[in-house]
């Protein structure tokens, strides 16, 4: 990997085709390695600062007292001049999609004909089987 950044960084037209942000979040798994990658990701670079998000507060400190050592290898990749300093934020947590609960088929029909056995009058009972069946269907 380091090998493409200084290939990059050397080339007259990688500012054209890279923003400096799209480079760091390139370079960021070489200059850090696969486990602080796993735990972090390079966000956006503001001047010669790069800001990075990490996963809680126990990272930022750890990562806090490397921080010189993180510089030094990203000027080792790129260049010096373009980062002078690391910054460490703790990233707003992402959240997942809400998926619906999957329902037994099985057990919906039946607490449904459960249900319905409570219903005396034989036509609302059909039709509170027929809405239960249709509400279950889709």
């Amino acid at each position: 990997m380091e090998r493409a950044a200084r290939l990059i960084q050397k080339n007259k037209y990688s500012r054209e085709l890279l923003t400096d942000d799209e480079l760091m979040k390139a370079i960021w798994p070489a200059a850090v390695g696969k486990a602080i990658a796993a735990h972090t990701s390079s966000a956006r670079l503001v001047r010669t600062t790069l800001i990075v998000e990490v996963e809680d507060a126990i990272w930022q400190k750890q990562l806090h007292g490397l921080s010189l050592q993180i510089v030094n290898r990203l000027r080792k990749i790129i260049g010096t001049g373009c980062i002078e300093d690391v910054e460490f934020r703790i990233a707003v947590p992402r959240r997942r999609p809400q998926r619906a609960e999957s329902i037994d088929s099985s057990s919906a029909q039946r607490d449904a004909s459960e249900d319905a056995e409570a219903i005396e009058d034989p036509i609302l009972r059909k039709l509170y089987k027929m809405s239960r069946k249709r509400t279950a269907a889709g």
